[in-house]
């Protein structure tokens, strides 16, 4: 029980209360329930917490995964974009022997594009390689260079098709 000053001149004595606050009878097997239905509350959540937090980080690592193959084969796409350019500009170089640099899917390499084949297939393992000439008229001609490749086994093959024309100065 509290003691409180009364209001009026200060007397500087504490008096009792005035009421009495209600008491409510409750029997000690009640009391002893409360806390019994609430034990384990704190468990429960913390267990709903992991669970939350360990699908969360699943979605993560899957995430990072699929970044990774996107990563692996952008890099690829590019390797293929810079052997093709090179090959561009080594034939751009050699105008009157184009007809050596064509080169069949599997076929063995002519003296000329040999050495550029062997370099792209350093560069992207498994490379399936194809050079296609066509002559449009007397002065230029349509190289079409095809790339293929396998990232990995199962995977979807890979696809990079690079287009030029070479002209002839007149």
């Amino acid at each position: 029980m509290r003691l409180h000053r009364p209001p009026g001149p200060a007397s500087g004595r504490l008096c009792r209360p005035a009421t009495r606050p209600a008491i409510r009878s409750t029997s000690p097997a009640r009391r002893l329930s409360r806390p019994q239905r609430q034990r384990g509350v704190a468990m429960l959540e913390a267990l709903i917490a992991i669970v939350i937090l360990a699908i969360g980080l699943l979605g993560t690592v899957g995430l990072q995964a699929r970044s990774y193959s996107a990563l692996s084969d952008a890099s690829m796409r590019a390797e293929a974009t810079i052997a093709g350019e090179r090959l561009f500009g080594i034939m751009s170089n050699d105008l009157p022997n184009l007809a050596n640099y064509a080169l069949a899917e599997n076929a063995t390499p002519g003296a000329a594009v040999a050495p550029w084949l062997a370099d792209t297939k350093a560069q992207i393992p498994g490379a399936i390689v194809s050079v296609q000439l066509a002559q449009q008229n007397t002065t230029t001609t349509m190289v079409v260079i095809s790339i293929r490749w396998t990232r990995k086994t199962g995977a979807a093959e890979n696809r990079h098709v690079l287009t030029s024309y070479i002209a002839r100065a007149t």
